[in-house]
């Protein structure tokens, strides 16, 4: 498989701002034509040239320019990607021990290439949003005993 490098695109003051700015049109015209599965995007320059472009790629932009609005950083990672441990532990925001262990307990699927481990996208992705679930789950759980003990 090719190498793959994690890029992460960092906005800069400006862009935050055009993005602040272009999120509330898009998200509005994503609402209004929530059937439509083909945008038709107008680049205006010298030459107005309207271009054809996937809804979910639109969809995708939109939650790209929600997190350059917020200030933060964004990367894109195809699926069939295979990361190293180092920019797989990048992605998930924790150090590459950690992530070792993770790997070690079964609770990421990696290949070994040989010495070295592979991760897919697709499997880290999987790892946090069943840990994400496992989040929402444990909040939910404390909330209801907060209740039940009248601590709410």
């Amino acid at each position: 498989m090719a190498g793959f490098t994690v890029d992460k695109m960092t906005p800069e003051p400006r862009d935050i701002e055009i993005a602040h700015e272009a999120l509330p049109h898009i998200k509005a015209y994503l609402a209004k034509h929530h059937t439509q599965e083909v945008v038709r995007l107008v680049v205006e320059d010298d030459h107005s040239e309207a271009l054809d472009v996937p809804r979910g790629a639109v969809e995708l932009l939109a939650r790209i320019l929600t997190h350059m609005a917020a200030g933060e950083g964004v990367s894109i990672v195809p699926s069939h990607a295979e990361l190293t441990t180092q920019q797989a532990a990048t992605l998930l925001n924790v150090s590459r021990p950690f992530l070792i262990g993770l790997l070690e307990a079964g609770e990421i699927e990696y290949r070994n290439v040989g010495t070295h481990r592979r991760i897919k996208a697709r499997s880290l992705e999987e790892y946090r949003r069943n840990d994400d679930r496992r989040r929402r789950d444990a909040a939910n759980e404390l909330s209801v005993l907060n209740q039940e003990m009248g601590l709410t």
